[in-house]
């Protein structure tokens, strides 16, 4: 690999955003050929220097088990030989990717006699702060150089090792290409002031992407002068609905979906919260709750639903009011029975904006559900772990956004773009 003339360490954030700026100009008009080719070019760095990779990632993992990082931490910040190969396929799957950039509405003449249209372009220059994954560091850079973007990432302090090294063979490559290496800039001071200047840093940085728990969240908005794409946090809700449950295997298939919503990966920002049953389904219960407590999830359950497994001999955590409404991110969920479509929306309501799921067999629920719930997505008749940029056919996702403005749900390339008007005409003036 080779060596960068200095280092992130060496330089400010705002020269790292000058330099972002810089580079960003050069990817903004880069045709899709070249895209595919750095991204072809970063998959074969990654796989040549896997040695170094995986050494820096070593150093990582041993000094956060002499930290007393919790085993989950360490598992989601260790490489293998493995799962480096994946993450350069995922590389490659990138670049396979349909090209947002330069798509253009057909032109509109207007009275005047100009011509108008719309074309996607970049978003610019954006800042993705994240936590503990080095899988990110590449996610994020394959994507943002698909869709025409500078990044600067600033991952968090236990991954300081590995974003290094990440870093140094993505710009090989992106050099050895002939572009930029500064369109990907890792900032590997783990001071929080280093990201406290990068959320301010409005006059070179377009967006800010936070992936992480609720506090990153919250430090980013409250810090920020940059805009903030809020993703990631909220209640993820499953109500079962009485016309599912027809026969066992009916409720086999239920169990079947919220034991893999909850257990497939618990700290996943698309992971079930709360399971919601209809009071008509109170059949399957039981067997949901066995599932859930034959693979670890501690159930909390409301009074209904806990008195109904008592008399089954199941014993479950009765739940607190706060249980509702929270982002569990473990092998937890809570419990509630509803009385039927209007209070489970009513209770979605007061509580999502991510990922709720609907199990029924009326079409006209399923349409009243999809119609009514105000969140990022709906899903009928199928897991909530669906909500993921892979998943929908994106590919990949820098996040999954909650917010409203831009982009809502998984962020894929598309939504990494914007768009500006183009106006053609033959010396027209206004009068």
């Amino acid at each position: 690999m080779t060596a960068q003339p200095d280092t992130p360490l060496q330089i400010s954030v705002r020269e790292m955003g000058v330099r972002a700026r810089a580079a960003g100009r050069a990817l903004r008009a880069l045709p899709t050929a070249r895209k595919v080719a750095a991204l072809q070019a970063i998959a074969a760095e990654l796989r040549a220097g896997s040695g170094a990779i995986l050494a820096a990632n070593d150093a990582d993992v041993q000094a956060a088990a002499h930290a007393g990082l919790p085993p989950h931490m360490i598992a989601r910040l260790s490489l293998d030989a493995a799962s480096l190969e994946t993450i350069a396929a995922d590389v490659e799957a990138v670049s396979r990717l349909p090209d947002p950039v330069g798509e253009t509405t057909a032109p509109q003449t207007q009275p005047s006699g100009i011509r108008v249209s719309q074309r996607r372009v970049p978003l610019g220059v954006l800042g993705v702060i994240y936590e503990s994954r080095p899988n990110v560091t590449v996610d994020v850079a394959a994507l943002a150089l698909m869709s025409g973007n500078a990044v600067i990432l600033r991952g968090g302090r236990e991954t300081v090792h590995s974003n290094a090294a990440l870093e140094a063979a993505i710009r090989t490559a992106l050099e050895a290409q002939h572009l930029p290496g500064d369109a990907v800039q890792v900032i590997r001071d783990p001071d929080r002031d280093r990201m406290r200047e990068l959320l301010r840093l409005d006059d070179l940085v377009d967006a800010i992407i936070p992936r992480g728990g609720a506090g990153l969240h919250r430090y980013c908005v409250e810090n920020a002068t940059v805009p903030v794409i809020v993703g990631g946090i909220g209640v993820v809700h499953i109500y079962l609905d009485a016309s599912f449950i027809r026969d066992p295997a009916d409720v086999r298939r239920a169990a079947e979906i919220v034991v893999n919503a909850k257990v497939q990966k618990p700290s996943a920002c698309n992971a079930l919260d709360t399971l919601l049953i209809d009071r008509q389904a109170l059949a399957a219960l039981t067997d949901i709750a066995r599932a859930l407590l034959e693979h670890g999830v501690e159930v909390r359950a409301d009074a209904e639903a806990w008195g109904t497994l008592q008399d089954a001999g199941i014993v479950v955590t009765p739940a607190a009011e706060t249980d509702y409404g929270t982002e569990f991110l473990a092998l937890t969920a809570s419990l509630k029975i509803v009385s039927g479509l209007e209070e489970a929306l009513d209770f979605i309501a007061a509580h999502g904006n991510h990922t709720d799921v609907i199990l029924t067999r009326d079409p006209d629920q399923a349409e009243r559900f999809i119609q009514d719930v105000d969140s990022a997505a709906v899903i009928v008749n199928a897991s909530p772990r669906f909500n993921d940029g892979g998943q929908l056919g994106l590919g990949a996702e820098v996040a999954i956004s909650t917010q409203k403005l831009h982009a809502r749900g998984p962020m894929g390339l598309r939504e990494l773009t914007t768009t500006k008007w183009v106006v053609v005409g033959e010396g027209q003036t206004r009068g």
